[in-house]
């Protein structure tokens, strides 16, 4: 070989090296991203565990921020609103009753015929009504008199089947999702529209009477005879199914919890009386706060960039409204150290809310091998195409952690709930044991819930029902139903409004 061709092999030799070293290098270098995403996976599950001992702490905070908020106005997170039912169904109803169901941009009325006996229900008419859009920033009277218009032509329909609970006048149920102060079982006052509403004049008004008013304008002989909201109602028909109702939960796209508490412990209204001695209590536990839930820094960045920070903390961290953007935001950090595999920064992720949670429940619930279902998700709505498998598990993995505290903290949240009005287990006569010489048994208690998160999200029951054995015992946790309850706002605020008509005259004892 000439000294040419030794050239020539020395220069090849030295190309295909740093060849090579260049190849080697970027295996490195991927490699070391590789690990930062691992990293940050890491780090997330440390931050958002939930062992057992945590979410006890988490059930105790519960219970003492209601004490708290039943002692005084402004003396916890949680507001423990009265609502001024001290009277659910108990299934003697028997008639036809109305309900309204006002919570955003569409309204629905019903009409539910009740046969006198538990579980009863003989029939039910649902109409649904886009609200129009000028309304929802007109006047009072123009949004009232639309609605009563539509009640009108809904009553109309009726057969001649219908039987009325007293001679001439309809009893209806108002569920109304907004901010009010409730001064009766039947009146409250608008606080603040919210959800693209902006009616000034009804501000400081009693919506009950706004909608009794348009109703006599219309001809209508109908009474309000209660003012709801949502969680009230889910209460109120998983009472009327089940006498054990003690408590209702709703998750779904937002949270709030309501229960049965004793009139005696409700401190800031001292002299509160009622006929049945207790009386029906809005946690609006969405606000609740506690240092021992486990707050990561996505959590922080979502509420600062949130229009209501430093509030609702508990409903941030469980929510449907929020689950997704956890993850979206967990996703985004990992793009950051890795962005070969999650491809290119002009993707979507940095978008607030893009992901929704229901999006991010099916990429958490795909169980096809190559994860085709978050391919699918990932690119058509984050637009990162091409993700690599072993990245698609990781990200089904970041959707496990973020829903698996969300439903561990609903769980402590419910049994917090439960602690407080002795339904737990923890000891003696308060804590729903009967004494005597028999063996102690527990006391048959049953949660009403409600919401998309638990009914549709099979992951996310799981690891709720999962967390309620947990914490309470096999032994406790086996005499504590969970009981799925459908339409709440609607069926339950009929229900209401029979319990709390005049011909209704037996008051239903708290146990």
């Amino acid at each position: 070989m000439g000294r040419l061709g030794v050239g020539v092999a020395v220069g090849c030799a030295t190309a295909a090296c740093i060849v090579a070293a260049a190849m080697v290098g970027k295996r490195v270098r991927r490699r070391r991203k590789w690990r930062k995403m691992l990293k940050v996976l890491e780090e997330l599950e440390e931050s958002c565990a939930t062992p057992v001992g945590r979410l006890k702490q988490v059930v105790d905070a519960m219970a003492v921020e209601m004490h708290a908020g039943l002692a005084s106005e402004g003396g916890s997170k949680l507001k423990m609103l009265l609502t001024y039912v001290d009277k659910l169904p108990n299934g003697s109803e028997k008639g036809t009753y109305y309900a309204l169901d006002l919570g955003g941009t569409n309204f629905r009325v019903l009409r539910v015929h009740l046969g006198g006996q538990r579980s009863a229900i003989l029939g039910q008419d649902i109409e649904r009504q886009p609200i129009p859009q000028h309304l929802m920033t007109s006047t009072s009277k123009d949004l009232f008199d639309f609605i009563a218009s539509s009640l009108k032509d809904f009553i109309e329909k009726e057969g001649n089947f219908s039987e009325q609970p007293s001679p001439g006048r309809r009893e209806l149920g108002f569920t109304f999702s907004f901010p009010v102060k409730q001064s009766s079982v039947s009146s409250g006052i608008l606080m603040k529209w919210t959800k693209g509403f902006a009616i000034e004049d009804t501000i400081g008004r009693d919506v009950s009477e706004c909608l009794q008013l348009a109703m006599s304008r219309k001809g209508l002989d109908v009474r309000v005879a209660a003012l709801i909201n949502d969680t009230v109602g889910t209460l109120a028909l998983g009472h009327y199914n089940d006498e054990d109702t003690v408590a209702a939960v709703i998750i779904g796209t937002g949270t709030n919890a309501c229960y049965l508490e004793r009139a005696d412990a409700i401190i800031k209204c001292q002299g509160l009386l009622t006929t049945s001695g207790g009386m029906v209590v809005n946690m609006e536990w969405g606000n609740f706060w506690s240092s021992h839930l486990p707050r990561t820094s996505y959590d922080i960045a979502l509420d600062v960039a949130s229009p209501n920070p430093n509030d609702q903390g508990f409903e941030k961290m469980i929510s449907g409204m929020y689950l997704g953007d956890i993850v979206r935001r967990v996703l985004l950090r990992m793009s950051e150290e890795e962005s070969d595999d999650f491809g290119p920064s002009s993707s979507k992720l940095a978008i607030p809310f893009i992901l929704r949670t229901p999006l991010m429940a099916a990429m958490h619930e795909d169980d096809s091998l190559d994860l085709s279902e978050v391919a699918k998700i990932l690119g058509e709505v984050l637009e990162l195409p091409d993700v690599p498998v072993k990245v698609r598990k990781l990200v089904v993995k970041v959707c496990d952690v973020i829903t698996r505290r969300a439903a561990r903290l609903a769980a402590a949240g419910i049994i917090g709930i439960l602690k407080k009005i002795g339904r737990d287990g923890s000891g003696g006569i308060a804590s729903g044991k009967f004494r005597s010489d028999r063996p102690t048994r527990m006391r048959r208690t049953v949660v009403a819930i409600e919401g998309g998160l638990y009914t549709s999200y099979t992951l996310f029951r799981e690891y709720l029902d999962e967390a309620m054995m947990e914490i309470l015992g096999e032994e406790v946790s086996s005499h504590v139903i969970l009981r799925v309850m459908e339409d709440g706002s609607g069926t339950g605020a009929a229900l209401v409004a029979a319990a709390n008509s005049p011909s209704e005259a037996d008051r239903v004892p708290l146990q």
